[in-house]
Formats: C-alpha cells, sequence, structure tokens
C-alpha cells in the first residue's frame, strides 16, 4: 500500500513501522492494561524522498530524528490504538507536507531615504540630550 502524501510524494507502506506501547497520559485502569500508545518509525533514508525535502524534514524533525535517519514519533492521545495510529500518521504527513514547501529565498533590500532620515534625526536627539547630562552648575556655591 502507498500513502499518498503530496501530489508528487508517495510514501511506501515498508518505509513505516508502527510499535504499540503502554501510553502515560491519563486513562484509569485503561493504561495499566493496554497497549494504546503507537511509536511511530519512519526511515527517511528508505523511502523514496526528494534529496532537498528529506534534509528540510531532517532539520525539522530536530530531536524526532535518530542518528540513522529514522524519525521518531509517539502518539498517545487517544483511548484507543486505531485513533492513535491515524494520528501519528497524520503527524508524519503534515511534517512531510512542511518539509515539501521549499523556502522562499531573501531578497536583499535597502533602507529606504526616509528612514535614513529619521535614524539621523533620533541621532542627533539623542546627542543633545546626553549632552545636556552632566555636573549642575549650584549657584549657592
Amino acid at each position: 500500500m502507498k500513502y499518498q502524501v503530496t501530489p508528487s510524494i508517495r510514501l511506501d507502506e515498508d518505509s513505516i513501522t508502527f510499535d504499540f506501547i503502554r501510553s502515560s497520559a491519563p486513562g484509569g485502569q485503561n493504561v495499566n492494561k493496554v497497549s494504546s500508545a503507537v511509536e511511530l518509525r519512519f526511515a527517511s533514508l528508505g523511502a523514496q524522498l526528494p534529496e532537498m525535502v528529506r534534509q528540510r524534514l531532517i532539520r525539522l524533525a530536530g530531536r524526532r530524528m535518530a542518528q540513522d535517519g529514522t524519525l521518531v514519533l509517539k502518539a498517545q492521545r487517544f483511548r484507543s490504538q486505531e485513533r492513535n495510529r491515524a494520528d501519528a500518521l497524520e503527524r508524519l504527513f503534515a511534517l512531510i507536507r512542511q518539509a515539501a514547501i521549499a523556502p522562499i529565498p531573501r531578497r536583499p533590500t535597502r533602507p529606504t531615504l526616509g528612514s535614513k532620515q529619521r535614524r539621523l534625526t533620533a541621532k542627533r536627539v539623542n546627542k543633545i540630550i546626553k549632552n545636556n547630562r552632566g555636573p549642575v552648575d549650584d549657584p549657592d556655591a
């Protein structure tokens, strides 16, 4: 089975594995009995991702990305295993969609004439204020 993440990115089911663990979230006795939390592991190096998307995904994932290129997401918001599994998949897809968007390069700009004049005027005012500081002449002395 293949997951359609974006119109151009499809993920194989083989690159995603699920481990079911006991949740640390609230849920009463259900937490102690049922392994409802999901730990999703996505092998980014084995997946067919464009190289630029993979690099941005590594940067976005931060500490969730292991040294071997495996992205680990833990989902435990819900009480049921199936809803946590769907939540983990949706979070993975959202992260990949965010990584698929290329950043807009910054275009350097120059300050306007008005901003230069305002800066110089403010500097003159500050100079006057600071020059007026200092010892005060005492007329009684």
